[in-house]
């Protein structure tokens, strides 16, 4: 990729001068798609990002957000951030994901905290080919490496496989911080004088051109031709940085800071000059190489991993290099802030490689207005199938299966902090200094969205909210990772214009403010575009770290809440469903619940009531699925479903309308009252002592023991153990 000739038009008329061979390349990578937003900061405006808890909304490095206190609790904010690391998890998947931990982790420690929680969101073409199997083994690896060397715990996620994905997975990480308020710092430069010193790895060729890379589909020869352009990470040297971000903060040494990421050094410096309203001179001859012979362009654009550039009052900077040295760090200063209205200049041995106005390189590519459109609803045409044979394939496909294969390579216990653990519908961390629990969940489902961009981007935030609400936690606030296919396509960037304004608008309708995000277009390879996929990561908040698990206690009755369709109020629907994704067909998207938020605060506050025993999400598979994931060796369940016409019973048991749960109380008459004028609860039967789920439906009767569901679930494990 190099600069377009309308964009170089562009350059040589505001600078007024051919740019040299450094400044094209920075605008290149600066004026890309993943850097500049072109294609989608016009649709980004969808977004209500303002709250009351919110300190410092996108445009930073991470999200800051306050949490409430409980308790003789203390005032603390929390960091969140997502990333993508898409293109180079195609081309080596294993440094191609791991570096995409590095940077999301990097990204909080510019904010001034400590990251205390990881999310690995991660889309796969079908798990039947053998090269979809390759790249999520190897994903999985690398962040496995990666999160477990630094000691951050990965706690929760999703795992989905599609067809559209073959050519091009997605790798997306989140990762919460925890910060004290007075630690807080930002990516804007503060004041004229100070010098900007780089502390961390050393600068080498890889990743050269990742931003660019980053911005255009990817080709057939891919993972051969573009493999510079991928970083290789240290973990052990990223743990050396943590702590030394830490020291530094101790000592009140850092004014701002910024990862090095998309760009490497000229994108960070760049940038953090640029939001300060300042300029810089960098001598990039200081910068601590370890390849020899590099040139400017290199030095500016190699994306190296576990770099950071801080700004530093002068008096400081010894200390700083004291520290890093202490924690086995380079440390260079590369330069110095310099008054407003000055240029960010560059100079290598001894001549001047940049000098440019910083905000023009961050904020001067035009805007992208591309053609789009709206992709068709989808009727109904739903093959026959039977109960039985639908109930085992569901349980057994892929993207309904146990991913303990996954979440167990994982440490998710470091730090004790995980109170409830990954395989629930959302983790709860303790955050002790708050008194506060705070429930972590993310994902996405591909089926939803390419059946229904607008209507299954609603139902991904729903769906999120109501995961965290089924562990007695009220939605406080997300960032989200929206991921297109070649938006010059008009109906891909319908799709994408489609899941933006869903998952805004459900946000808003849930009062859930959307703080930050990351968005990866030209995910389209020979193989076509990838589904619109929303990665959402969402976090909500309660009093205390105990929350009613997901499996059956054997002791309670079962109702399900908000299920409209099973009470005859609504039309059961399977469109983007498991079952038409296994068994072939197409029906219209569910309807979603008119009133969400009050829908999800009420499951909130009855999942904490005492009477509740168990609580349990309702999604991918359905209502069947979701009882069999909750029968366990100690418990099971005896549920039965009144008289319903014949042609909606598999309907009723696979459709994957959101905002449903089920929950085993010892209070049913409670748990109607409370959802009184909000949402309907039906009761199913009761859980009992047994280990086998016994469901029936009119003359449709399923029963499976514990053991037969687990062996059922194990598919991934069986494949890849």
């Amino acid at each position: 990729m190099s600069l377009s000739d309308a964009d170089h038009d562009i350059v040589v008329d505001e600078i007024g001068r051919e740019p040299t061979r450094a400044e094209a390349a920075l605008f290149e990578n600066l004026w890309s798609e993943h850097c500049a937003y072109r294609s989608s900061r016009p649709l980004l405006s969808a977004f209500d990002s303002e709250g009351d808890q919110v300190v410092i909304g996108p445009g930073d490095d991470a999200a800051v957000v306050s949490l409430p206190s409980h308790g003789d609790g203390d005032e603390m904010y929390i960091t969140m951030g997502v990333e993508s690391h898409n293109h180079p998890s195609y081309v080596d998947p294993f440094d191609g994901a791991a570096t995409g931990v590095g940077g999301i982790v990097r990204d909080t420690l510019s904010m001034g905290a400590y990251p205390i929680a990881l999310a690995d969101c991660l889309y796969f073409g079908d798990f039947d080919r053998e090269h979809s199997r390759y790249l999520f083994e190897g994903v999985v690896e690398g962040i496995s490496h990666y999160g477990n060397c630094i000691g951050v715990p990965t706690v929760t996620g999703s795992v989905a496989f599609h067809d559209d994905y073959e050519g091009n997975p997605l790798v997306n990480v989140s990762c919460i911080g925890l910060l004290e308020p007075e630690r807080t710092i930002t990516a804007e430069a503060q004041q004229p004088g100070n010098k900007l010193v780089l502390v961390g790895n050393s600068t080498g060729r890889d990743g050269l051109g990742g931003a660019s890379f980053a911005s255009e589909d990817l080709a057939e020869d891919a993972e051969t031709e573009d493999r510079p352009a991928v970083q290789v990470g240290d973990p052990y040297t990223e743990k050396l940085l943590v702590e030394c971000n830490e020291a530094l903060l101790d000592e009140e040494l850092i004014e701002s800071a910024r990862d090095l990421g998309a760009a490497g050094l000229g994108g960070a410096s760049s940038e953090l000059v640029a939001k300060g309203g300042l300029g810089a001179r960098i001598e990039l001859d200081r910068v601590h190489e370890r390849e020899p012979n590099m040139n400017a362009m290199e030095y500016l654009l190699a994306e190296s991993q576990e770099r950071m550039v801080y700004e530093v009052e002068s008096g400081n900077v010894d200390r700083v290099a004291e520290l890093a040295d202490r924690y086995d760090l380079g440390c260079s200063v590369i330069g110095e802030l310099t008054e407003p209205g000055t240029n960010y200049v560059c100079t290598f041995e001894g001549e001047t490689v940049v000098d440019v106005a910083a905000e023009f390189l961050g904020d001067g590519a035009p805007m992208n207005d591309l053609p789009s459109e709206a992709p068709p609803e989808q009727e109904r045409d739903l093959p026959t199938v039977n109960t039985e044979e639908a109930f085992r394939q569901l349980v057994a496909s892929p993207n309904t299966a146990s991913k303990r294969w996954v979440y167990r390579q994982y440490d998710h216990e470091v730090q004790v902090r995980t109170s409830v653990l990954p395989g629930d519908d959302a983790a709860l961390l303790a955050i002790r200094e708050a008194g506060t629990g705070l429930a972590f969940s993310a994902g996405a489902d591909p089926n939803w969205t390419d059946a229904a961009p607008y209507e299954g981007a609603r139902a991904v935030a729903l769906e999120n909210a109501t995961n965290v609400a089924a562990k007695g936690a009220t939605p406080h606030a997300a960032v989200d990772c929206l991921n297109g296919g070649n938006p010059e396509k008009p109906d891909v960037y319908g799709g994408f214009e489609g899941i933006v304004d869903g998952l805004a608008d459900m946000c808003a309708d849930l009062d859930v403010p959307v703080v930050g995000g990351n968005v990866s277009l030209y995910n389209d390879s020979v193989t076509g575009p990838i589904p619109p996929t929303p990665t959402l990561a969402l976090v909500g908040v309660k009093e205390g770290y105990d929350a009613p698990p997901m499996a059956l206690s054997g002791e309670g009755t079962l109702v399900v809440v908000g299920d409209r369709a099973l009470e005859g109020e609504a039309d059961p629907r399977l469109g983007g469903s498991e079952y038409t994704a296994v068994f072939g067909g197409t029906d219209r998207f569910p309807e979603l619940p008119a009133d969400p938020s009050g829908l999800v605060s009420t499951i909130a506050d009855v999942a904490d009531a005492d009477h509740v025993l168990a609580s349990h999400d309702v999604s991918h598979g359905g209502l069947a699925v979701a009882l069999a994931e909750m029968v366990h060796e100690d418990a099971g369940a005896d549920v039965e479903i009144e008289t319903v016409e014949r042609g909606t019973r598999k309907r009723l048991l696979f459709g994957e309308q959101p905002g449903r749960v089920v929950l085993e109380t010892t209070d049913p008459a409670a748990v109607r009252e409370a959802f009184d004028g909000v949402a309907p609860v039906t009761e199913l039967g009761e859980a009992n002592g047994s280990n086998h789920l016994d469901l029936t439906v009119n003359d449709d009767r399923l029963q499976y023991d514990a053991s037969e569901i687990a062996d059922l679930r194990s598919t991934i494990e069986d494949e890849l153990a």
